[in-house]
């Protein structure tokens, strides 16, 4: 008997749950249908081939679900400058609803979900700048007031997709470029639309929070010179943070690279890098990319000179930090950028030595101040300062102050610093393949710089104290890639020009050069900066102008020297196979 009141209580259910998916399908199909026209006004609609109530455990299934832009509703838009810069498609296989409460829906007006799950969806999103702030629409009523009338609420409690493939597409250069990722996650939980969410601006899209996560992204840059990876990337719209840990741009082999193209080649690894209070709605609209605080951690930056010799004619000004901002075409606004453990290094070809020189900067630390492209915010402040740490060649101790002036079409910047104690032979990576100089000892007590510049010139004033300067002339050694001595171009460097001490005797007053250097148009930041500094710091060694003719003059007249010496011992030579013939023949005349 219970048996037969089981099965019989069974059967009921199944048809009862049987009738309520026939009857529920329809309704659900027109209920979703209206709510995504009214909402979108008309732009988009919706559609799906199936869709199946499950009462016993309170779940719908939809599928081949289809979210599309009507193009001509875009189009029409587009011609009353009402387009949204954002158009989205997408296809789900099947979408799942769970924990649904029909009978709230039926009988209160009321959607509530407890959890939306996409299997399979495909994402493309096309991006146009259609216009830079929101248009004014004339139906100003809010997303709730427009479904009021059927709706009296909305609510998700959560919202999954995963391994989503995603296509962007970007309209807004010159060509058109795509980008499609293959394992992007994408959660948001408890949307919420209702009398009380509808002007909540802590809200993104109703949601209390999008999370966003991508992992092993990587590809290629345009001009094909560069290839990235990223280890993840997370966004939540909640906190306002963007996260991405283990960044790197690798360039091609260096042959291959500066055959292809005049600028200099980088290399750059960070651990990581946050964002924080970063505005996705004005990203995801605009592409305004607006940030309190960028924050960059453990990493290094490698910059190598580029040494083709085409590079004359090219005007250098890109690679100034502040033109190179002006290039930009997003608007950018970033309070501050801290970093911290970065270790940065600039490599220079010297063409007379035929070898590359590096100057480090090891565990560099600072801020960066008002880094912006956005017109309005440059009118108020248009001056970045950067205040950088680091320890120079690994030794001493810099600190340096910059100033970039942001809207001076001649880039003009300032930097001051300075350097601290440190032991001078260093510097010999450097300076040895870049000057041909070998420092056998010496200390530095303290170098102070102050400079204003722009790109055309560099003036200000170089002040470089130290005891107990040696140094060894050098000139490279081809046939066995090393360095030769040059002995007496030494001897006369050490006893008649280099000045040992500055200042020469303790209690006196230290010497300091004002500088004047002109930039020539092929030399990129880096490379200014460090010439302007050795205009500097070679007279302060005693190596001004007058020295280093004089210099010159005597290494060319070792040349002569040795010339001659080599003239006289051929000649001398020649002289004694004469005489040597002469004899021989004088011997065969006699025995005639």
């Amino acid at each position: 008997m219970l048996l037969a009141f089981l099965l019989t209580f069974s059967a009921l259910i199944l048809i009862l749950a049987f009738l309520v998916n026939l009857y529920w399908s329809p309704i659900l199909a027109s209920k979703v249908k209206s709510i995504v026209l009214t909402s979108s006004d008309g732009l988009y609609t919706v559609g799906f081939s199936d869709a199946k109530l499950h009462v016993i455990r309170g779940e719908i299934d939809i599928y081949n679900l289809t979210l599309k832009p009507d193009t001509a509703v875009y189009n029409r838009r587009m011609k009353n400058h009402l387009a949204p810069n954002n158009l989205i498609e997408l296809h789900v296989k099947r979408l799942v609803l769970s924990h649904m409460h029909p009978y709230k829906l039926y009988f209160s007006n009321q959607l509530d979900i407890g959890r939306i799950t996409l299997e399979e969806p495909e994402l493309k999103v096309s991006y146009q700048l259609n216009h830079t702030k929101d248009t004014i629409i004339k139906d100003k009523r809010t997303t709730w007031q427009k479904i009021s009338k059927s709706l009296r609420s909305i609510h998700i409690g959560q919202i999954s997709l995963n391994d989503v493939k995603f296509k962007y597409e970007d309209y807004s250069g010159n060509k058109v470029a795509v980008s499609e990722l293959k394992e992007m996650n994408l959660s948001a939980t408890d949307l919420l639309i209702d009398s009380a969410t509808q002007t909540d601006k802590s809200r993104l899209l109703y949601c209390k929070d999008i999370f966003t996560e991508l992992n092993d992204y990587s590809g290629k840059t345009s001009n094909g010179l560069y290839s990235y990876k990223i280890k993840s990337i997370r966004l939540s719209t909640q906190t306002s943070k963007l996260n991405i840990e283990g960044l790197d741009l690798q360039p091609v082999k260096a042959d291959v690279f500066f055959n292809k193209t005049m600028h200099d080649r980088f290399k750059i690894h960070l651990d990581s890098l946050q964002l924080n209070n970063f505005d996705f709605q004005s990203y995801h609209k605009f592409r305004i990319i607006n940030a309190s605080c960028m924050i960059l951690s453990h990493g290094s930056l490698e910059i190598i000179n580029n040494p083709n010799k085409n590079l004359t004619e090219i005007d250098r000004i890109k690679s100034f930090p502040n033109f190179g901002l002006k290039q930009l075409k997003a608007d950018l606004n970033i309070d501050t950028i801290s970093a911290q453990h970065i270790n940065i290094s600039y490599t220079e070809f010297n063409k007379k030595s035929n070898k590359t020189g590096t100057i480090t900067f090891n565990d560099s630390k600072g801020q960066i101040l008002n880094v912006t492209t956005n017109k309005t915010l440059l009118q108020k402040n248009n001056i970045s300062t950067a205040r950088v740490s680091s320890d120079f060649m690994n030794k001493g101790k810099i600190d340096v102050l910059f100033a970039f002036n942001l809207t001076d079409t001649n880039a003009s910047y300032s930097y001051k610093g300075s350097v601290g104690p440190m032991n001078l032979q260093a510097l010999n990576p450097a300076i040895m393949p870049l000057a041909l100089i070998k420092i056998n000892q010496g200390t530095l007590t303290r170098m102070d710089f102050d400079i204003n510049a722009n790109s055309k010139i560099s003036k200000g004033k170089v002040a470089v104290l130290y005891k107990d300067l040696k140094v060894t002339v050098l000139k490279a050694d081809t046939n066995n890639d090393r360095f030769k001595h040059m002995t007496i171009a030494s001897l006369f460097a050490n006893v008649m020009v280099i000045k040992h001490d500055n200042p020469d005797n303790e209690g006196e007053q230290p010497r300091s050069f004002y500088v004047i250097y002109n930039r020539p148009k092929d030399s990129p930041f880096f490379k200014t900066i460090w010439h302007t500094l050795l205009t500097g710091i070679k007279p302060s060694a005693g190596l001004n102008e007058k020295m280093q003719q004089n210099v010159k003059a005597i290494i060319a007249e070792q040349k002569l020297h040795k010339q001659e010496r080599i003239i006289k011992k051929a000649q001398r030579k020649q002289k004694r196979e004469e005489r040597r013939k002469k004899r021989e023949l004088k011997k065969e005349q006699d025995s005639i």
